[in-house]
Protein backbone atom coordinates (compact mmCIF):
# COMPACT_ATOMS: atom_id res chain seq x y z
CA UNK A 1 0.00 0.00 0.00
CA UNK A 2 1.28 3.32 -0.74
CA UNK A 3 1.59 6.54 0.76
CA UNK A 4 -0.24 8.78 -1.23
CA UNK A 5 -1.20 11.26 1.06
CA UNK A 6 1.46 12.12 4.79
CA UNK A 7 -1.89 11.25 6.90
CA UNK A 8 -2.16 7.29 5.36
CA UNK A 9 0.35 6.33 8.04
CA UNK A 10 -2.34 6.79 10.84
CA UNK A 11 -5.27 5.87 8.62
CA UNK A 12 -4.34 3.41 6.01
CA UNK A 13 -5.99 3.05 2.69
CA UNK A 14 -8.72 1.35 0.77
CA UNK A 15 -8.70 -0.21 -2.88
CA UNK A 16 -11.62 1.35 -4.03
CA UNK A 17 -11.09 -0.54 -7.22
CA UNK A 18 -8.83 -2.80 -9.17
CA UNK A 19 -8.21 -1.79 -12.94
CA UNK A 20 -6.54 -5.70 -13.02
CA UNK A 21 -6.96 -9.10 -12.46
CA UNK A 22 -5.23 -11.70 -11.55
CA UNK A 23 -3.21 -12.94 -14.56
CA UNK A 24 -3.36 -9.36 -16.37
CA UNK A 25 -0.35 -8.01 -18.26
CA UNK A 26 0.91 -4.47 -16.47
CA UNK A 27 3.17 -2.21 -18.24
CA UNK A 28 5.72 0.65 -16.25
CA UNK A 29 3.28 3.59 -15.24
CA UNK A 30 0.08 1.95 -15.97
CA UNK A 31 -2.69 2.71 -13.35
CA UNK A 32 -3.72 -0.24 -11.79
CA UNK A 33 -5.68 0.44 -8.63
CA UNK A 34 -7.46 3.30 -7.64
CA UNK A 35 -6.88 3.71 -3.70
CA UNK A 36 -9.38 6.38 -1.34
CA UNK A 37 -6.77 8.53 0.40
CA UNK A 38 -8.12 10.50 3.53
CA UNK A 39 -8.39 13.44 1.32
CA UNK A 40 -9.36 12.16 -2.22
CA UNK A 41 -9.33 8.99 -4.34
CA UNK A 42 -6.39 8.88 -5.97
CA UNK A 43 -4.96 6.30 -8.86
CA UNK A 44 -2.16 4.09 -7.92
CA UNK A 45 0.48 2.96 -11.02
CA UNK A 46 2.68 0.55 -11.38
CA UNK A 47 6.16 0.70 -10.48
CA UNK A 48 7.31 -2.27 -12.81
CA UNK A 49 6.31 -3.97 -16.23
CA UNK A 50 5.56 -7.57 -15.55
CA UNK A 51 2.21 -9.81 -14.77
CA UNK A 52 -0.89 -9.33 -11.85
CA UNK A 53 -0.21 -12.97 -10.51
CA UNK A 54 -2.05 -12.45 -6.52
CA UNK A 55 -4.39 -9.79 -5.31
CA UNK A 56 -3.88 -10.21 -1.54
CA UNK A 57 -6.21 -7.23 -0.43
CA UNK A 58 -9.92 -6.88 -1.69
CA UNK A 59 -11.70 -4.27 -2.79
CA UNK A 60 -13.47 -2.15 -0.27
CA UNK A 61 -11.46 -2.86 2.76
CA UNK A 62 -10.68 0.39 4.60
CA UNK A 63 -7.30 0.84 6.86
CA UNK A 64 -4.99 -0.81 4.95
CA UNK A 65 -1.79 -0.49 6.70
CA UNK A 66 1.02 1.56 4.46
CA UNK A 67 3.40 -0.34 3.00
CA UNK A 68 1.27 -3.61 3.79
CA UNK A 69 1.72 -6.19 1.00
CA UNK A 70 -1.69 -5.87 -1.47
CA UNK A 71 -0.71 -7.64 -4.68
CA UNK A 72 2.25 -9.56 -6.12
CA UNK A 73 3.25 -8.86 -9.59
CA UNK A 74 5.89 -11.52 -11.36
CA UNK A 75 8.30 -10.34 -14.05
CA UNK A 76 7.59 -13.25 -16.06
CA UNK A 77 5.14 -15.82 -16.78
CA UNK A 78 7.10 -18.57 -15.66
CA UNK A 79 7.37 -17.09 -12.23
CA UNK A 80 3.38 -17.05 -11.23
CA UNK A 81 2.99 -20.69 -10.65
CA UNK A 82 5.51 -19.60 -7.24
CA UNK A 83 3.34 -17.29 -5.90
CA UNK A 84 1.90 -19.39 -3.53
CA UNK A 85 5.10 -20.67 -2.24
CA UNK A 86 5.72 -16.98 -1.98
CA UNK A 87 2.60 -16.25 0.15
CA UNK A 88 3.57 -19.41 2.39
CA UNK A 89 6.58 -17.85 3.04
CA UNK A 90 5.23 -14.65 3.80
CA UNK A 91 2.82 -15.30 6.36
CA UNK A 92 5.18 -17.83 8.15
CA UNK A 93 7.13 -14.63 8.55
CA UNK A 94 4.65 -12.50 9.66
CA UNK A 95 3.41 -14.66 12.27
CA UNK A 96 7.03 -15.38 13.32
CA UNK A 97 7.42 -11.58 14.12
CA UNK A 98 3.82 -11.68 16.70
CA UNK A 99 4.08 -11.30 19.94
CA UNK A 100 0.92 -11.52 21.03
CA UNK A 101 -0.15 -15.39 20.95
CA UNK A 102 -3.66 -14.71 20.28
CA UNK A 103 -2.65 -12.77 17.56
CA UNK A 104 -0.57 -15.57 16.16
CA UNK A 105 -3.18 -17.65 15.88
CA UNK A 106 -5.40 -15.50 13.89
CA UNK A 107 -2.69 -16.11 11.38
CA UNK A 108 -3.58 -19.27 10.68
CA UNK A 109 -6.01 -19.21 8.02
CA UNK A 110 -8.73 -22.01 8.16
CA UNK A 111 -12.21 -22.74 6.69
CA UNK A 112 -14.94 -22.40 8.65
CA UNK A 113 -18.03 -24.58 8.70
CA UNK A 114 -19.83 -21.79 6.78
CA UNK A 115 -18.03 -23.34 3.23
CA UNK A 116 -15.94 -20.44 1.52
CA UNK A 117 -15.88 -18.01 4.83
CA UNK A 118 -12.70 -17.60 5.85
CA UNK A 119 -12.20 -16.73 9.67
CA UNK A 120 -9.26 -17.90 12.26
CA UNK A 121 -9.54 -20.25 15.32
CA UNK A 122 -10.27 -18.07 17.54
CA UNK A 123 -12.92 -16.06 15.86
CA UNK A 124 -14.89 -19.24 15.19
CA UNK A 125 -14.58 -19.93 18.81
CA UNK A 126 -15.72 -16.76 20.14
CA UNK A 127 -18.46 -16.52 16.99
CA UNK A 128 -19.99 -19.93 18.33
CA UNK A 129 -19.87 -18.96 21.82
CA UNK A 130 -22.02 -15.31 21.28
CA UNK A 131 -24.05 -16.94 18.45
CA UNK A 132 -23.07 -14.67 16.20
CA UNK A 133 -23.01 -15.34 12.47
CA UNK A 134 -19.76 -15.01 10.46
CA UNK A 135 -22.07 -14.64 7.29
CA UNK A 136 -23.09 -11.26 8.61
CA UNK A 137 -19.19 -10.52 9.28
CA UNK A 138 -16.88 -8.60 6.78
CA UNK A 139 -13.29 -9.58 7.54
CA UNK A 140 -10.56 -7.37 7.46
CA UNK A 141 -7.82 -9.77 8.01
CA UNK A 142 -4.88 -10.53 5.27
CA UNK A 143 -7.01 -11.97 2.60
CA UNK A 144 -10.62 -10.18 3.83
CA UNK A 145 -10.46 -13.12 6.51
CA UNK A 146 -12.03 -12.98 10.00
CA UNK A 147 -10.34 -11.93 12.95
CA UNK A 148 -11.31 -11.91 16.49
CA UNK A 149 -11.46 -7.76 16.39
CA UNK A 150 -13.98 -8.26 13.43
CA UNK A 151 -16.32 -10.42 15.68
CA UNK A 152 -15.79 -8.69 18.81
CA UNK A 153 -16.88 -5.59 16.84
CA UNK A 154 -19.91 -7.38 15.44
CA UNK A 155 -21.16 -8.32 19.18
CA UNK A 156 -20.91 -4.87 20.39
CA UNK A 157 -23.03 -3.81 17.64
CA UNK A 158 -25.16 -6.36 18.33
CA UNK A 159 -25.46 -5.38 22.40
CA UNK A 160 -26.30 -2.17 21.25
CA UNK A 161 -29.23 -2.85 18.49
CA UNK A 162 -28.36 0.13 16.96
CA UNK A 163 -29.39 0.09 12.91
CA UNK A 164 -28.10 3.66 12.27
CA UNK A 165 -24.20 2.46 12.64
CA UNK A 166 -22.33 4.09 9.53
CA UNK A 167 -18.69 2.95 8.38
CA UNK A 168 -16.40 5.59 8.90
CA UNK A 169 -14.45 7.07 5.74
CA UNK A 170 -11.00 7.83 5.92
CA UNK A 171 -11.37 11.30 5.13
CA UNK A 172 -14.06 11.07 8.30
CA UNK A 173 -11.49 9.88 10.60
CA UNK A 174 -8.59 11.91 9.16
CA UNK A 175 -11.31 15.53 9.66
CA UNK A 176 -11.92 13.62 13.29
CA UNK A 177 -8.48 13.30 14.36
CA UNK A 178 -7.80 17.01 13.08
CA UNK A 179 -10.59 18.41 14.72
CA UNK A 180 -10.56 17.15 17.98
CA UNK A 181 -6.15 18.04 18.11
CA UNK A 182 -7.18 21.45 16.93
CA UNK A 183 -10.37 22.10 19.90
CA UNK A 184 -7.57 20.22 22.47
CA UNK A 185 -4.38 22.15 21.84
CA UNK A 186 -5.15 25.49 20.01
CA UNK A 187 -6.65 28.19 22.45
CA UNK A 188 -9.16 29.73 20.07
CA UNK A 189 -10.55 32.77 20.57
CA UNK A 190 -13.24 34.66 18.24
CA UNK A 191 -13.95 38.21 17.08
CA UNK A 192 -17.33 39.16 14.42
CA UNK A 193 -17.70 41.93 12.72
CA UNK A 194 -20.93 43.00 10.62
CA UNK A 195 -19.80 44.28 7.02
CA UNK A 196 -22.14 46.02 5.06
CA UNK A 197 -21.82 44.77 0.93
CA UNK A 198 -24.07 47.04 -0.86
CA UNK A 199 -21.65 48.66 -2.82
CA UNK A 200 -19.81 45.20 -3.27
CA UNK A 201 -23.44 44.01 -4.70
CA UNK A 202 -23.69 46.55 -6.97
CA UNK A 203 -20.13 46.00 -8.47
CA UNK A 204 -20.73 42.30 -8.99
CA UNK A 205 -23.50 42.84 -10.91
CA UNK A 206 -22.15 45.23 -13.46
CA UNK A 207 -19.07 42.89 -13.47
CA UNK A 208 -21.64 39.90 -13.98
CA UNK A 209 -23.69 41.87 -16.68
CA UNK A 210 -20.02 42.29 -19.16
CA UNK A 211 -19.87 38.30 -19.09
CA UNK A 212 -18.19 37.45 -15.70
CA UNK A 213 -19.69 35.16 -13.48
CA UNK A 214 -17.71 36.30 -10.23
CA UNK A 215 -19.26 35.27 -6.51
CA UNK A 216 -19.56 36.63 -3.35
CA UNK A 217 -17.14 34.82 -2.09
CA UNK A 218 -14.16 35.51 -4.80
CA UNK A 219 -14.33 39.35 -3.28
CA UNK A 220 -14.21 37.88 -0.05
CA UNK A 221 -11.23 35.51 -1.04
CA UNK A 222 -9.24 38.86 -1.90
CA UNK A 223 -10.22 40.89 0.49
CA UNK A 224 -8.75 38.52 2.87
CA UNK A 225 -5.74 37.92 1.07
CA UNK A 226 -5.16 42.02 0.49
CA UNK A 227 -5.66 42.01 4.45
CA UNK A 228 -2.93 39.45 5.24
CA UNK A 229 -0.88 41.35 2.95
CA UNK A 230 -1.30 44.25 5.19
CA UNK A 231 -1.20 42.44 8.16
CA UNK A 232 1.42 39.61 7.46
CA UNK A 233 1.28 38.51 11.29
CA UNK A 234 -1.84 36.19 10.57
CA UNK A 235 -0.22 34.65 7.65
CA UNK A 236 1.76 32.15 10.15
CA UNK A 237 1.49 28.72 12.14
CA UNK A 238 2.96 28.30 15.76
CA UNK A 239 5.79 25.81 16.00
CA UNK A 240 6.45 24.96 19.43
CA UNK A 241 9.24 26.92 20.57
CA UNK A 242 8.85 29.45 17.07
CA UNK A 243 6.59 31.15 14.96
CA UNK A 244 6.53 30.10 11.19
CA UNK A 245 5.84 33.25 9.26
CA UNK A 246 4.85 32.73 5.67
CA UNK A 247 6.29 34.75 2.64
CA UNK A 248 3.12 33.58 -0.39
CA UNK A 249 -0.20 34.31 0.69
CA UNK A 250 -2.38 31.09 0.07
CA UNK A 251 -6.01 31.14 0.90
CA UNK A 252 -7.83 27.51 1.68
CA UNK A 253 -11.73 27.27 0.46
CA UNK A 254 -13.95 24.65 2.68
CA UNK A 255 -15.78 22.83 0.31
CA UNK A 256 -18.35 20.15 1.20
CA UNK A 257 -18.02 16.65 -0.23
CA UNK A 258 -20.26 13.45 0.51
CA UNK A 259 -18.57 12.85 3.11
CA UNK A 260 -16.47 15.42 4.94
CA UNK A 261 -14.91 18.35 3.28
CA UNK A 262 -11.66 19.65 1.65
CA UNK A 263 -9.37 22.79 1.39
CA UNK A 264 -8.35 23.40 -2.23
CA UNK A 265 -6.26 26.58 -2.23
CA UNK A 266 -6.26 29.65 -3.96
CA UNK A 267 -2.17 30.28 -3.83
CA UNK A 268 -0.98 33.86 -4.14
CA UNK A 269 -4.09 35.18 -4.30
CA UNK A 270 -3.23 38.70 -3.44
CA UNK A 271 -1.50 38.84 -6.70
CA UNK A 272 -4.63 37.86 -8.61
CA UNK A 273 -7.52 39.85 -9.89
CA UNK A 274 -11.55 38.74 -8.69
CA UNK A 275 -11.62 36.76 -12.14
CA UNK A 276 -8.78 34.72 -12.24
CA UNK A 277 -10.04 33.92 -8.21
CA UNK A 278 -13.28 33.06 -9.60
CA UNK A 279 -12.22 30.85 -12.06
CA UNK A 280 -10.01 29.10 -10.32
CA UNK A 281 -12.60 28.27 -7.49
CA UNK A 282 -15.05 27.33 -10.12
CA UNK A 283 -11.95 24.45 -10.84
CA UNK A 284 -10.72 23.63 -7.81
CA UNK A 285 -14.13 23.03 -6.54
CA UNK A 286 -15.18 20.70 -9.76
CA UNK A 287 -11.88 18.73 -9.13
CA UNK A 288 -12.30 18.39 -5.25
CA UNK A 289 -16.32 17.41 -5.68
CA UNK A 290 -14.66 14.65 -8.46
CA UNK A 291 -11.98 13.30 -6.19
CA UNK A 292 -9.24 14.38 -8.12
CA UNK A 293 -7.20 17.23 -6.90
CA UNK A 294 -3.70 16.43 -6.64
CA UNK A 295 -2.09 16.54 -2.49
CA UNK A 296 0.04 19.98 -3.64
CA UNK A 297 -3.77 21.63 -4.39
CA UNK A 298 -5.30 20.54 -0.74
CA UNK A 299 -2.00 20.43 1.63
CA UNK A 300 -0.69 23.47 2.84
CA UNK A 301 -2.36 27.15 2.54
CA UNK A 302 -1.89 29.79 5.33
CA UNK A 303 -5.41 30.79 5.53
CA UNK A 304 -9.07 28.98 5.39
CA UNK A 305 -12.77 30.82 4.82
CA UNK A 306 -15.42 28.61 5.60
CA UNK A 307 -18.67 30.11 3.89
CA UNK A 308 -22.39 28.60 4.97
CA UNK A 309 -24.12 31.54 3.80
CA UNK A 310 -25.96 30.00 1.03
CA UNK A 311 -27.41 27.92 3.42
CA UNK A 312 -29.10 30.82 5.38
CA UNK A 313 -26.64 30.56 8.32
CA UNK A 314 -26.64 33.58 9.57
CA UNK A 315 -23.22 32.98 11.75
CA UNK A 316 -21.31 30.65 12.98
CA UNK A 317 -17.89 29.40 14.64
CA UNK A 318 -15.60 27.71 12.69
CA UNK A 319 -12.36 25.23 14.30
CA UNK A 320 -8.97 26.56 13.01
CA UNK A 321 -7.40 24.29 10.14
CA UNK A 322 -3.99 23.14 11.77
CA UNK A 323 -1.66 24.01 11.40
CA UNK A 324 -3.17 27.52 10.24
CA UNK A 325 -3.39 30.35 12.36
CA UNK A 326 -7.00 31.80 11.45
CA UNK A 327 -10.24 30.67 9.60
CA UNK A 328 -13.03 32.53 8.59
CA UNK A 329 -16.47 31.81 8.77
CA UNK A 330 -18.97 34.19 6.48
CA UNK A 331 -22.74 34.01 7.23
CA UNK A 332 -25.44 34.85 4.85
CA UNK A 333 -26.05 37.82 3.15
CA UNK A 334 -29.03 40.03 4.71
CA UNK A 335 -31.52 43.20 4.29
CA UNK A 336 -31.15 44.96 8.26
CA UNK A 337 -31.88 48.05 9.52
CA UNK A 338 -28.88 50.25 10.58
CA UNK A 339 -27.97 53.80 12.00
CA UNK A 340 -26.93 56.24 9.31
CA UNK A 341 -26.60 60.02 10.25
CA UNK A 342 -29.13 59.67 13.22
CA UNK A 343 -31.61 57.83 10.43
CA UNK A 344 -32.20 53.99 10.02
CA UNK A 345 -32.02 52.69 6.66
CA UNK A 346 -32.05 49.01 5.30
CA UNK A 347 -28.47 47.24 4.01
CA UNK A 348 -27.75 44.20 3.07
CA UNK A 349 -25.09 42.62 5.98
CA UNK A 350 -22.95 39.79 6.15
CA UNK A 351 -21.62 38.83 9.57
CA UNK A 352 -17.83 37.54 9.47
CA UNK A 353 -16.25 35.73 12.85
CA UNK A 354 -12.80 34.93 12.52
CA UNK A 355 -11.47 32.20 14.70
CA UNK A 356 -7.86 33.19 16.13
CA UNK A 357 -5.26 30.72 17.42
CA UNK A 358 -4.03 33.38 20.41
CA UNK A 359 -0.39 32.04 20.53
CA UNK A 360 0.32 33.14 16.77
CA UNK A 361 -2.02 36.08 16.86
CA UNK A 362 -2.98 38.52 19.83
CA UNK A 363 -6.61 40.26 19.84
CA UNK A 364 -5.33 43.72 18.50
CA UNK A 365 -3.60 42.40 15.48
CA UNK A 366 -6.45 40.17 14.48
CA UNK A 367 -8.93 43.49 15.23
CA UNK A 368 -6.77 45.36 12.76
CA UNK A 369 -6.78 42.67 10.08
CA UNK A 370 -11.06 42.62 10.23
CA UNK A 371 -10.57 46.50 10.41
CA UNK A 372 -8.42 46.21 7.16
CA UNK A 373 -10.57 43.58 5.73
CA UNK A 374 -14.05 45.41 6.06
CA UNK A 375 -12.34 48.39 4.51
CA UNK A 376 -12.03 46.34 1.33
CA UNK A 377 -15.61 44.80 1.40
CA UNK A 378 -17.08 47.65 1.70
CA UNK A 379 -15.40 50.07 -0.46
CA UNK A 380 -14.66 47.42 -3.21
CA UNK A 381 -13.56 49.46 -6.02
CA UNK A 382 -9.98 49.15 -4.03
CA UNK A 383 -9.76 45.59 -4.87
CA UNK A 384 -9.64 46.09 -8.39
CA UNK A 385 -7.03 48.45 -8.47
Amino acid sequence: MPALSPTMSKTGGKIVRWLKNEGDKVKYGEVIAEVETDKAVMEMESADDGIMAKILSPEGISGVPVKQVIAIMASKEEYVSSVDDYIKNLNQSNTQNQNQPSETIEKKVVETSCGKIKASPLAKVIAEKENIDLKSIKGTGPYGRIIKANVLEANNTKSIKNEGIIEVSSMRQVIAQRLLEAKQTIPHFYLTIDCQIDKLLKLREEINSSGSKVTINDFIIKAVALGMEKSPEVNASWAGDKILKYSSVDISVAVALEDGLITPIVKNANQKNISIISKEVKELVSRAKSGKLKPEEFQGGGFTISNLGMFGIKQFSAIINPPQSCIMSVGASEKRPIVVDNKVEIANMVSITLSVDHRTVDGALAARFLSIFKSYIEAPLQMLL
